[in-house]
């Protein structure tokens, strides 16, 4: 009983109920990645549990180093005073261990994908951690926290390519502007602990207003890769159709944070981002159902 008290423990530290938002940006260029791969159907299943296990252990791994770092800018923030590293519910040593343990398994589990996830492991664990540091020298961090996430799509195709190309480059520059607006509109609710605190945001240099000017510049951005993906990946209508939808929500976004200015960020804030990429992957999934049935029936006969 022990154990799965602090598994939810753990979980609730590193937010794992959001690691559900990158999931399915990675689903979409591994879909996209598989039916352009010679990889046999037989190496599907594993090919895709191992991307499973290096999306959440490389999260949990940065999430952990958020919070271990910033632990007492949390204990004074009157927001996040309550995560369990200030609550005292998670020891900071306990907390390092479970990064350690985190980072081993994603290094480990890149190495058994191919040889060229397990060489860009290292580097991208390097990005994930450094987003956690950027806030204390640089208004960019937004940008940092962007790519951060941004890595899923890029990391799901060379799972299965063992290549980059052109179009898991483009979904995940859709990804890291829209993830970098979010983390703007995000800040504006810490904007006058930041100033206090000096710590570095967009809002806390540049204000509210500017803020929100930049976070609709940048999903401006993140559509642009998005139709330019789509574009170049060759998809349908039904994927430009939903990319209208996916506008709409962003929008009720931006309303949201205007909204609660000065206040807590409700949870629908949150969900919103997962009902964005959960759309966008079944939106593509649907595209190239035919295609992607095809490949699994051709690979599944010729066993």
């Amino acid at each position: 009983m022990k154990f799965f008290k602090n598994l939810v423990l753990y979980g609730q530290m590193v937010k794992f109920s959001h690691t559900l938002f990158a999931m399915p940006f990675a689903g979409i260029c591994f879909l996209l990645a598989y039916l352009e791969s010679p990889l046999e159907s037989g190496d599907l299943l594993r090919i895709a549990l191992l991307c499973l296990v290096c999306l959440v252990s490389a999260r949990s791994a940065a999430m952990g180093f958020n919070r271990y770092v910033d632990a007492e800018i949390d204990e004074k923030n009157p927001r996040t005073e309550m995560r369990e590293i200030p609550a005292g519910k998670i020891s900071k040593l306990s907390a390092l261990l479970f990064i350690g343990l985190s980072s081993f398994v994603f290094i480990f589990a890149s190495f058994f994908v191919n040889k060229l996830a397990f060489l860009l492991s290292f580097p991208a664990l390097f990005v994930l951690f450094l987003y956690s540091l950027t806030k204390r020298f640089t208004l960019f961090c937004h940008l940092v926290l962007g790519l951060a996430i941004a890595l899923a799509p890029l990391g799901a195709w060379v799972a299965v390519t063992e290549t980059i190309s052109l179009i898991p480059i483009l979904f995940s520059a859709g990804l890291l502007f829209h993830i970098s607006a979010f983390d703007v509109l995000y800040a504006i609710q810490d904007m006058d602990f930041d100033k206090k605190e000096n710590l570095h945001s967009i809002p806390s240099k540049l204000g509210e207003l500017n803020s929100r000017i930049i976070a609709v510049l940048l999903h401006i951005l993140c559509f642009g890769f998005f139709i330019f993906a789509g574009y170049t990946a060759g998809l349908g209508i039904l994927y430009f159709l939903i990319l209208s939808v996916i506008v709409v929500l962003v929008l009720y976004e931006h309303k949201i944070s205007y909204v609660y200015r000065g206040k807590n960020l409700p949870l629908k804030f949150y969900q919103i981002n997962s009902w964005i990429s959960v759309v966008l992957f079944f939106a593509i999934l649907i595209d190239k159902w035919s295609e992607f049935f095809i490949k699994i029936s051709s690979g599944i006969s010729g066993l």
